[in-house]
């Protein structure tokens, strides 16, 4: 966020071809961007880890040909850093104002504020409720009042859960000011076809991935969370000639008893032979 990133590194994104997203969210989506150009649109974005969250930001964009400028909460230790801070040189103290304020004047930008309830302090976030409001401006004594452009968008994203550590609950005053949209796995089917285009796995091979992918997710007994992501780092690591097994084992990230337990499972489905674990060769 250094004054060195320039408003000319602030692109329009590249569309992705194969992101699929629900007719709901999609029909919405649009409805969001018309409502830009007269109202203030903020919206969060929340769901399951890996299962499209940022890209759905970073899509939003490139369709409706938005520059788009990304900035990582997860840094911010004290209020109004997004904007800038004071910095010491040759003995001086001088004010070194970031990308932020220069990305809300842009008209017709996204602002993706990714991960916003993991700040290193949650008064960090103070200066947004400003932004996020009604009027969209704030008062800086350092850029004086800094006001937020015509039809730019804000989205941000979120994990919540304890298992994601230095995550924060998001204050409800802040969420107050968003629109949410919850982001969930994709259909078996719509899946498989993701795999298909993005890995180049054959359909017999997506869909065996993809099945044992759903039962573990919904798994009454011990549900596992595997988001897209990880199915393609899976599906990548089969077409390179693994066999899902060794897929499984390197993908993801759970206790070895659970492993263990799951890859029996795998094995009895697919009849594949486990590699003795005392094999080893010259690499």
């Amino acid at each position: 966020m250094d004054k060195k990133d320039s408003l000319q590194d602030v692109l329009v994104p590249e569309n992705d071809p194969h992101y699929f997203l629900s007719r709901e969210i999609a029909s919405n989506l649009d409805r969001f961007n018309n409502m830009s150009a007269s109202t203030p649109v903020n919206l969060l974005v929340v769901g399951k880890q890996g299962c499209g969250k940022s890209s759905l930001v970073s899509q939003f964009a490139a369709r409706h040909q938005r520059p788009l400028a990304t900035f990582q909460v997860g840094i911010l230790s004290e209020p109004g850093q997004l904007f800038g801070e004071l910095r010491l040189k040759d003995g001086e103290t001088y004010y070194q104002q970031f990308l932020f304020p220069q990305a809300i004047s842009t008209p017709n930008c996204v602002i993706h504020l990714e991960e916003i309830n993991r700040p290193e302090h949650p008064k960090a976030l103070n200066m947004l409720f400003s932004i996020l409001s009604d009027d969209r401006q704030a008062w800086l004594d350092d850029l004086g009042n800094v006001k937020v452009a015509d039809g730019v968008v804000f989205f941000a994203t979120l994990n919540e859960g304890e298992e994601f550590s230095g995550t924060e609950m998001l204050d409800a005053a802040l969420r107050d000011r968003f629109y949410v949209i919850s982001m969930d796995y994709l259909p078996l089917d719509v899946e498989k076809e993701v795999l298909i285009r993005k890995t180049g796995l054959n359909e017999v091979e997506a869909q065996r991935v993809v099945s044992i992918l759903n039962d573990l997710r919904y798994n009454t007994k011990m549900p596992m969370a595997v988001s897209t992501r990880h199915s393609l780092m899976i599906g990548n690591l089969v077409k390179a000639g693994a066999s899902i097994r060794e897929a499984l084992i390197f993908s993801l990230q759970m206790s070895k008893e659970a492993l263990e337990a799951i890859l029996l499972t795998v094995q009895m489905e697919l009849g594949e032979k486990e590699v003795p674990k005392d094999a080893y060769e010259l690499y």
